[in-house]
């Protein structure tokens, strides 16, 4: 699925091919996507005639934001965009299209279908599902050290599932979570109230670099994600030990391993990141 990193780079492509384009017409070819309103047909009303004027992000989620409405996209596992003209090929398991004023599309293509879209009125978007109750952007100014250690305290949860939590941070998966642990020197199971100061600081400065370093990088292509112009990120290749079992530990040497941490697969370097 992608991370934060995959979506901003989505975000910043699409911002520069589809603002300012008003939609003409729209296609759903398959209507699970469609979340809100339930009607397809309603939901092609909604926005037909409305102007992109902005493409946002929160969390893992796109904005798209309009004259009226702001839709909310969720790329799920393997969700993609893409900008093409209306006589370029419609590719198999494209699911949407946004057919614009000056003949040109933006097609959701999905193979899993686990993608969403929702329609929410313009200024409520916070306050509705599904982007009501999200934790705090970790890139953001305000995602403080002072704030980190007030999230922590007294948290009894396992350190690497609190941070999968979107409503305890938001933006952080599989990936990104043991690279930063990694960074910090902290093991995954470790209880996240038991963090000493110094680790709490680590971890802090960790999430931010990691995260930071990805988007520049244009995220990472894992299995199948690509940015909304076909293009691979390139963080894979900075990657220490996520994918990276049986390796040696990029500082230590020492055998990464892989092994369960609340359902989902995790990498550690058992030296650098003792118990």
């Amino acid at each position: 699925m992608p991370e934060l990193p995959e979506v901003e780079t989505v975000v910043r492509t699409l911002r520069t091919l589809v603002s300012g384009k008003t939609i003409e017409r729209i296609t759903v070819n398959l209507a699970r996507i469609i979340r809100r309103p339930d009607d397809v047909e309603e939901f092609k009303a909604q926005l037909i005639g409305q102007t992109i004027h902005a493409v946002e992000r929160r969390a893992k989620f796109i904005k798209f934001i309009l004259d009226r409405d702001v839709l909310i996209s969720h790329l799920r596992m393997e969700g993609r965009y893409g900008v093409y003209n209306q006589d370029e090929e419609v590719e198999k398991h494209t699911h949407v299209i946004f057919h614009f004023t000056d003949g040109t599309e933006l097609r959701y293509r999905d193979v899993r279908q686990f993608g969403t879209m929702d329609i929410i009125p313009k200024g409520l978007e916070h306050e509705t599902p599904p982007l009501q109750g999200l934790g705090p952007e970790p890139l953001d100014e305000s995602f403080s050290l002072a704030l980190f250690r007030k999230m922590l305290k007294g948290k009894t949860t396992k350190i690497k599932p609190l941070l999968l939590n979107q409503e305890f941070l938001v933006g952080l998966g599989n990936i990104y979570v043991d690279e930063s642990l990694f960074r910090a020197r902290i093991h995954p199971e470790k209880p996240a109230g038991e963090l000493t100061p110094r680790q709490v600081s680590r971890l802090h400065e960790s999430i931010i670099e990691t995260l930071q370093e990805a988007v520049d990088q244009g995220g990472s292509s894992i299995k199948s994600y690509v940015n909304g112009q076909g293009e691979m990120g390139m963080f894979q290749q900075s990657l220490n030990v996520y994918g990276r079992k049986e390796e040696p530990c990029p500082i230590c040497k020492t055998q990464i391993i892989r092994f369960v941490v609340g359902g989902r697969g995790t990498h550690i370097c058992p030296k650098c990141q003792k118990p």
